[in-house]
C-alpha cells in the first residue's frame, strides 16, 4: 500500500465528520460546549431599577441646590428593598443592587453625603434625574435572544445564560473517544517493572488531547498481544456508544501487531493505513459505520504527533468547535540536511529573534524520545524531498503551546 500524503489523509479523516447531536446538561457542566439551540432571556435584568453605587436614594429636585438636609427614613440594602415611599426631603440608605424605592429617581453617592446624626444626612453635591440607578431591562429583557446556536460557552457567555436564569442548556454532545493501549511490555504508571517491561505513558497525553479538543475519554486500559483481549475491549467500546475509537500500537507489520488484523475481523472497513510523515508513518483510519477507528503509532512521540494532527481536528469537528493548528513563519536556528520522501514534524525550540522567530531543531529526532517533545514548543515541518535547508533559512512552524 503507498503512503498517503498527510493533506490527503486529513482531508479524507475530516469527511462527513458532522457535529453530534445535541444533550441538555446543567449549567455547570456546560462550559467551553458549543450551545445546540438559540437562548433567549427567561427574566429581565436588572428585574427593577437598582441602584448602581452605595448611597442614598432621592428625590433630584430635592437637591438641586446643596447643602441640603435630608431625613433618613430606612434602609434598602441587596436583596431587601424599601417598601415605603421617599417624600419631600426624605431619604433611603441604599446599598448597590438594591431596588429604588418608590419616590426616588436619583441614587446620592455616599462620597457626597454627610451623617449628621439623629437620622438626618446633608446632601453636599447635587445629582440629577436617574443618575446612579441601573435602569429595569438594562442589561436584558425576558425573551431577548442572548446566544445563538453554535456559541461557545466561554466563561461570559455561560455566565449571561445562568443570569437569564437558565438551571440547564442544550449543547452539542461531546465525542466519547474509547483509547485502548495494547503490548504484552506495557505496565501502568507506579507498576514494579519486569526486566522485559516498560510503562505505558501514552495513553495520558492522547487523553489530554482528545480533553483539550472538546471530547471526553473512556480508558479501555491495556490489552495484551492476544487476539481475544484486543478484540474483547474493541467490543466494549461498541456497546459504550465511542464515537471514536484510538488503539495505541500494534497496527504496524510485525508478527505481534494484531490490532489491525483484529479490527478487520471485526468489521472495520480500512480507509488507509501508512502515511507519507515522520513521526507517524503506521497511522491507520478505517470505521465500523458511524464509528471512526484511529490506530496511532506506539513509539510515543508519533503518537502525539499523530494525536496532534489528526486525532485533535477529528474531535473539534464532531464536537462543533473550531480547531486550527498555530502555523507560523520562522528562520532556522542551525541547519537542516535534505528530506526523504515524507513529511517530517521535526521538534524544536523557537525563540524571538531580532526580526523573525528562530526555530531550532533538537538534534536527535528519534520517536521513542518523550523529553525532547516536553521540551518542544514546536514542530518544524519539512514538505517532503525538501532540499538542505541553510542556517536562517525560512520555515513553517506549528506552535505546541
Amino acid at each position: 500500500m503507498a503512503l498517503m500524503p498527510v493533506d490527503e489523509a486529513l482531508q479524507r479523516l475530516l469527511t462527513g465528520a458532522d457535529r453530534l447531536a445535541a444533550e441538555t446538561v446543567t449549567i455547570d457542566q456546560a462550559a467551553w460546549r458549543v450551545l445546540a439551540a438559540d437562548i433567549s432571556a427567561l427574566r429581565t435584568q436588572p428585574p427593577f431599577d437598582a441602584s448602581a453605587m452605595d448611597g442614598y436614594a432621592v428625590r433630584a429636585a430635592d437637591v438641586a441646590s446643596t447643602p441640603k438636609t435630608l431625613r433618613v427614613i430606612g434602609e434598602a440594602p441587596a436583596g431587601r428593598g424599601f417598601a415605603g415611599s421617599v417624600n419631600s426631603s426624605e431619604t433611603v440608605r441604599i446599598f448597590t443592587g438594591a431596588p429604588v424605592p418608590q419616590g426616588a429617581d436619583a441614587v446620592l453617592i455616599q462620597e457626597n453625603a454627610k451623617v449628621l446624626g439623629d437620622g438626618l444626612v446633608e446632601a453636599l453635591e447635587p445629582v440629577a434625574a436617574h443618575r446612579n440607578i441601573r435602569r429595569q431591562g438594562l442589561d436584558f429583557k425576558q425573551g431577548d435572544l442572548l446566544l445563538p446556536a453554535g456559541r461557545i460557552l466561554d466563561p461570559a457567555a455561560l455566565s449571561l445564560a445562568a443570569a437569564a436564569n437558565h438551571a440547564s442548556l442544550p449543547v452539542v454532545r461531546k465525542p466519547l473517544v474509547a483509547v485502548l493501549a495494547t503490548g504484552d511490555e506495557l505496565l501502568p504508571p507506579g507498576s514494579r517493572l519486569g526486566p522485559d517491561q516498560i510503562i505505558a505513558s501514552n495513553a495520558y497525553g492522547v487523553a489530554a488531547v482528545v480533553q483539550r479538543a472538546g471530547g471526553e475519554v473512556l480508558d479501555l486500559g491495556i490489552a495484551p498481544d492476544d487476539r481475544s483481549a484486543i478484540d474483547a475491549a474493541i467490543r466494549r467500546a461498541l456497546d459504550a456508544g465511542a464515537d471514536i475509537i484510538v488503539t495505541l500500537g500494534g497496527a504496524s507489520v510485525g508478527d505481534h501487531d494484531l490490532v489491525r488484523a483484529v479490527l478487520a475481523d471485526a468489521g472495520m472497513e480500512l480507509d488507509f493505513w501508512k502515511i507519507a510523515m515522520r513521526p507517524g508513518k503506521p497511522l491507520m483510519f478505517g470505521r465500523f459505520g458511524r464509528v471512526r477507528v484511529l490506530g496511532l503509532p506506539g513509539n510515543p512521540v508519533a503518537s502525539l504527533v499523530c494525536s496532534t494532527l489528526f486525532l485533535a481536528p477529528l474531535v473539534a469537528r464532531l464536537a462543533g468547535l473550531p480547531h486550527e493548528l498555530d502555523l507560523r513563519e520562522a528562520v532556522l536556528g542551525s541547519a537542516m540536511a535534505e528530506n526523504d520522501q515524507r513529511q517530517d514534524y521535526v521538534r524544536a525550540r523557537i525563540e524571538r529573534g531580532e526580526a523573525a522567530l528562530v526555530a531550532t531543531p533538537f538534534s536527535t529526532q528519534d520517536s521513542s524520545m518523550l523529553r525532547t517533545l516536553a521540551d518542544a514548543n514546536a514542530l518544524i515541518v519539512r514538505a517532503p524531498h525538501a532540499p538542505a535547508a541553510d542556517l536562517g533559512a525560512p520555515c513553517r512552524v506549528i506552535m505546541l503551546r
